[in-house]
């Protein structure tokens, strides 16, 4: 029985493809390759791989594209490449529901690193049963499910990475550096545009008025503080 990890490589230029294909195998993951936004969706459903590396630029469906549909049907992790390296570019695609971006031309190392990590963070933790708990706030670590105030809301995997972290350290001043390691890495504490994006795009979802933010509040200059709310019953692991 094959338990190599799949990923799904969608890039329209077959040399890169086939590179990416070579390196990843070589490493043990089983990997298949789609050529546009279009097929990657019908591999993605017939295949269902692990974790998704897709370009920007294509034909038919582009990488951003591919994201959106993604991330309405799935918590798949997604790495997004591209020779654009500019934060608006960076932003647009994590916005677009990418939980990490490489910028071309880059080593195969780098890649397989950000692989590694996004894969381990996307199994569910253990013990099992183990529960966070706190205030407005239900985690369960085994399903991956979240619940705010007793409904279920739809987290991709970074958004839940982050809720996670914000839950086992409630009403402390996080800065940005210590978010940003924990979360995506230590190669990542000079890159706020990523906690930027991903604090925006959870407030949207867990907070009652992401305008006026009371769960994740902004601690100028520094970082952020979270407050599950009610009574800020202790968190359990």
């Amino acid at each position: 029985m094959n338990t190599r990890q799949r990923i799904l490589i969608v890039d329209d230029e077959p040399q890169i493809a086939r590179v990416l294909r070579t390196g990843l195998n070589a490493h043990g993951y089983d990997t298949r390759a789609a050529s546009d936004g279009v097929s990657a969706i019908e591999t993605f459903g017939d295949w269902k791989p692990d974790l998704i590396v897709t370009d920007l630029a294509m034909p038919n469906m582009d990488g951003l594209k591919l994201c959106r549909k993604l991330r309405a049907i799935s918590q798949i992790p997604i790495i997004v490449l591209s020779v654009r390296g500019e934060e608006h570019t960076k932003i647009e695609a994590l916005d677009a529901g990418a939980d990490d971006y490489v910028t071309k031309p880059f080593g195969i190392g780098e890649l397989l690193a950000r692989v590694r990590a996004l894969l381990r963070r996307a199994k569910p933790e253990s013990p099992a049963s183990a529960v966070l708990e706190s205030g407005d706030f239900h985690i369960d670590l085994d399903s991956r499910i979240v619940t705010v105030q007793g409904k279920e809301v739809y987290l991709t995997p970074k958004e839940y990475d982050l809720l996670v972290y914000f839950m086992r350290h409630i009403n402390k001043v996080l800065t940005q550096r210590a978010l940003l390691g924990a979360v995506w890495g230590g190669d990542y504490t000079e890159q706020p545009e990523y906690l930027r994006v991903f604090v925006g795009q959870l407030r949207k979802k867990i907070e009652p008025d992401s305008s006026a933010p009371r769960y994740i509040v902004t601690e100028p200059w520094i970082g952020y503080r979270f407050n599950p709310g009610a009574e800020n019953h202790a968190a359990s692991l």
